[in-house]
């Protein structure tokens, strides 16, 4: 039995076009819910410690992270300290995914964050005292992070690229709001197994882990690979197969060919640029640094403004800042976690008919509003402002739940080019991680220590956010992934801001972008700007289709010229040609 499934995952592992025999509409539901399974892991794992770190049983197995009295530093270090590696981990996962996810491809990097994901989680349940268990458990945690780490960075990437333009944001949207709904399932199973006073208490809530994990896995060991990264290592038959299989048509119907001969076109004409992590931060027509800080930015905002502060530490916060009983603690903790969930339907609404950068400006403003609240109530420390204090908090999980809980992870594979969009995701999820870990780590002891002040702190950071979604973030609703490299490289040519030009410039059909890519000349190389050509005169493609070949018309003199590196006129158009008949 252990040998068929082996087989059967290896088999899943490389078959690019498998698709549980469904196809059209029921397929991309069928993708969203495998990008929602992983996403509710990644929920799960962000609320799973809130209550278990100051659980009695927990605290019995792991001694050195309970808290002798209120001034016990180390107690609260070494809590931060379990809590927190399990960044460390995920930012491992994700640097993976930044140097080798393109060569690997979507669909073997979920697989492997499974498994990974489900080893870690086997290690941490099996802790015992007396035996190392801190250590073990600790060790889980950041094997579990590196599954995280693979999955976070891959899954936004692999939706983004199988979906529509116009409901893109939507479905990838879903993914974001499911962290929610694990994070609430999170708390709600910490409450109910409090009342066990066993090891069950912890081991259950950890372990499932692993059901998350494993339901991940068998969804999408049967799931196509992203028709774009098939195209990428030019495995155009299986690309058109999987756009076929996804609109429910054949593989050579008109729009399938057209899609596949623009796309790799694209591909074609950025083949000759040296295939390193230093094209993520190329200037020139491309803007990929640019692209890269944007996409990172988010990230680093969503943690900065105060998010896992709130979510990891909640039922601390209203013990120990706010001064409730631990029992109704972990209730209002719980019931946070289901305002957070809540509050993400608003979302689903916004995303398209508000657009990202209104969402985002909404959100960032809403959240400094919210912790201005909560800082200004505990300066003077009483009952009364101690509830004015929790109602800042839900306000702050409210506007946060609709807006950056999503946006984050929607917004970055959407700015990125293609030949870099998993590394631009990688890098802002490393981003996402490094400052998660930073968070996570340091607010028990800021809390600790200062009360209000980190408060403070966190709305300061939401106000400073504002200025950098309006001057930077351009709209990416409703268009196409080709549509968003027009943006920026037009951006370049007119010296100015992106978010401008996708003001002004409207939505653009196939044929409009391919004719904006060479009047812009956006697919040369920048850093070799040598002809995108190859010696032989068509690509063949799929069923006797010639997806390209070299405009005959031009003279030999144009050729040479064009293979000159010194030279910087353009290369020869590739023109589609029409099926073979």
């Amino acid at each position: 039995m252990v040998q068929n499934t082996m087989s059967k995952i290896k088999a899943g592992f490389l078959d690019r076009t498998s698709h549980w025999g469904i196809s059209g509409k029921r397929l991309r539901i069928m993708v969203t819910a495998t990008s929602m399974i992983g996403f509710s892991l990644f929920g799960y794992d962000q609320g799973l410690m809130a209550s278990l770190i100051t659980g009695t049983q927990f605290n019995y197995e792991f001694p050195a992270t309970k808290q002798n009295g209120d001034n016990d530093t180390h107690a609260t270090v070494v809590q931060g300290a379990t809590t927190s590696c399990y960044e460390l981990g995920c930012f491992v996962g994700s640097l993976f995914v930044m140097f080798w996810g393109e060569k690997l491809g979507r669909k073997p990097l979920i697989i492997m964050g499974s498994i990974i994901t489900i080893v870690g989680a086997t290690i941490s349940t099996t802790a015992f005292r007396g035996y190392w268990s801190l250590g073990q458990f600790i060790v889980g945690r950041v094997i579990t992070g590196v599954g995280t780490g693979l999955n976070t960075s891959t899954i936004p990437v692999w939706q983004s690229e199988m979906s529509e333009p116009e409901n893109r944001g939507l479905l990838v949207n879903l993914e974001g709001s499911t962290i929610a709904f694990g994070t609430m399932l999170a708390y709600w199973i910490d409450f109910g197994f409090s009342y066990i006073e066993t090891s069950v208490q912890w081991r259950f809530p950890v372990s499932m882990q692993i059901l998350f994990a494993l339901l991940l896995l068998v969804c999408v060991i049967n799931l196509p690979e992203s028709p774009r990264w098939l195209i990428s290592q030019s495995r155009t038959d299986e690309a058109c197969q999987v756009l076929g299989t996804l609109d429910d048509v054949e593989p050579t119907d008109d729009r399938i060919v057209a899609e596949v001969t623009m796309l790799h076109d694209n591909v074609n004409r950025t083949k000759n640029e040296k295939n390193s992590i230093s094209n993520l931060f190329s200037k020139g027509k491309s803007q990929n640094l640019q692209r890269a800080l944007v996409a990172a930015s988010t990230q680093f905002f969503q943690q900065f403004t105060g998010c896992n502060a709130a979510i990891y530490y909640s039922t601390v916060l209203f013990h120990e800042t706010i001064g409730l009983e631990p029992r109704l603690s972990m209730i209002l903790g719980a019931v946070f976690s289901t305002v957070y969930a809540l509050s993400t339907i608003g979302s689903f609404f916004l995303i398209e008919k508000l657009g990202r950068r209104k969402l985002f400006l909404l959100g960032a403003t809403g959240q400094a509003m919210s912790f201005t609240i909560t800082f200004a109530c505990l300066i003077r420390a009483t009952e009364e402002n101690a509830k004015g204090a929790a109602v800042g908090l839900f306000l702050f999980i409210t506007f946060f739940g609709m807006a950056l809980l999503s946006l984050p992870w929607v917004y970055p594979p959407e700015i990125a080019s293609m030949k870099v969009r998993a590394s631009t995701n990688a890098f802002s999820t490393c981003t996402n991680w490094l400052c998660n870990f930073a968070v996570v780590m340091f607010t028990p002891i800021f809390i600790n220590q200062s009360t209000w002040g980190c408060y403070l702190f966190f709305a300061i950071m939401n106000y400073l956010y504002i200025p950098v979604i309006f001057f930077f973030y351009p709209e990416t609703a409703g268009r196409t992934l080709e549509e968003i490299d027009i943006i920026f490289a037009k951006a370049h040519e007119d010296g100015t801001q992106p978010w401008r030009v996708a003001n002004n410039l409207p939505k653009l059909s196939l044929q409009e972008i391919d004719d904006q890519a060479n009047a812009l000349g956006l697919y040369d190389d920048d850093l070799e700007k040598e002809d995108f050509m190859e010696e032989k005169e068509e690509d063949t493609g799929v069923n006797g289709y010639a997806l390209f070949t070299r405009n005959q018309t031009q003279s030999n003199d144009e050729d040479e010229s064009s293979n000159d590196s010194a030279n910087n006129e353009k290369p020869a158009d590739a023109q589609p040609v029409a099926p073979v008949t």
